[in-house]
């Protein structure tokens, strides 16, 4: 649902910073290897130690070269498969890291078992959703589906809530209950769009095979 709008709006103001990179001989691969890494060190090196503040916006100040390379791509001419290919798979690991790192926490001096599951619970059930699309695509099935809580859902919800929750170490009280909150949503809202997605494809792959026994 947010990558519909969202992903247009930023493409727009992010583009003029998309053509200065260019001038200055970046690459759209070398964009998204950094932006991964620095999500990555973000997520790993602030939120196990629980401040979720710092993290959240170390992750965001990087995460927006999800869009800058596919803009910087755009704009030379040179948007391939393999990038496609680099962005997506980096995509992935980005998004493991963060909730990793959530699950660190909640491991450690979180000592919280069962937030500590529910943030692995989140980081599994995530990767599942980008698979089932991509395998349903290989297949030939378009898995006409958006779903509950896509990637874009999934990120906006637990870093708002990450980095709203991580004020309360700078004093700001009833703060610290947002987190928890935020990765019960998205644990759920994410095995919703999983059976979703299943579901879909289920039906379009009976459909398919329906066509291929009266043709």
């Amino acid at each position: 649902m947010l990558n519909k709008y969202a992903r247009a709006f930023f493409t727009r103001v992010l583009t003029p910073f998309a053509a200065f990179l260019l001038r200055l001989g970046v690459s759209p691969d070398a964009v998204t290897l950094i932006g991964t890494a620095g999500s990555v060190a973000g997520a790993l090196v602030f939120f196990p130690r629980g401040e979720f503040f710092w993290g959240t916006i170390t992750i965001t100040l990087f995460i927006f070269s999800d869009l800058v390379d596919g803009n910087m791509a755009r704009q030379a001419g040179t948007s391939s498969r393999w990038g496609a290919f680099l962005d997506s798979t980096l995509d992935r690991v980005a998004d493991s890291a963060i909730f990793a790192g959530l699950a660190m926490w909640y491991a450690g001096k979180g000592d919280n078992e069962l937030l500590c599951a529910v943030a692995i619970c989140c980081l599994a059930s995530g990767q599942v959703v980008s698979y089932t699309k991509a395998r349903a695509e290989s297949l030939g099935l378009p898995c006409k589906v958006n779903g509950l809580v896509e990637r874009a859902e999934r990120l906006v919800v637990s870093l708002v809530a990450a980095g709203v929750s991580g004020l309360h170490t700078f004093g700001v009280p009833y703060v610290e209950w947002l987190l928890p909150v935020a990765l019960w949503l998205v644990a759920v809202g994410s095995l919703i769009t999983m059976m979703q997605r299943i579901l879909t494809v289920r039906r379009e792959a009976l459909e398919a095979q329906d066509t291929e026994v009266t043709a």
